[in-house]
């Protein structure tokens, strides 16, 4: 795909819905692993209670040019589509993980949102040449 191309396929911005799934599945698993291993327990917990606050904190909106990342009405950054070189959701089952590789850079996000919006606008945005 040529770097100048903007392959984008929406006009308008969508914004994905917070997903809590993951947050709370790790906080759930956290309470065996405390009365096995009381100090790994409190990690995974404390990192669950992590994902949690980011979920209700994090905010992608996909632009027709570009990926945006919120944090409350604060925009973080932004990730022009034509920069991007490839992306992947890892473990379908259950998507856990989002990846992307820009140009110079390659990023990681939990999928702490609509995974199917996610996903639907990703093929839209920046559809996979493979």
């Amino acid at each position: 795909m040529n770097v100048n191309e903007t392959p984008s396929k929406i006009s308008e911005t969508i914004e994905l819905a917070p997903n809590f799934r993951i947050p709370i599945i790790i906080i759930i698993s956290a309470f065996p692993l405390i009365l096995i291993q009381l100090i790994l327990g409190g990690i995974v917990g404390l990192f669950g209670i992590f994902l949690t606050i980011q979920t209700t904190q994090i905010k992608l909106k996909f632009t027709p040019d570009t990926l945006e990342v919120y944090r409350g009405e604060k925009i973080l950054r932004t990730f022009p589509y034509v920069e991007w070189e490839n992306w992947e959701i890892y473990w379908q089952p259950v998507p856990i993980l989002f990846y992307f590789k820009e140009i110079k850079s390659i990023h990681f996000l939990p999928i702490i949102f609509d995974a199917k919006t996610l996903k639907d606008c990703l093929e839209k945005c920046f559809p996979k040449t493979n």
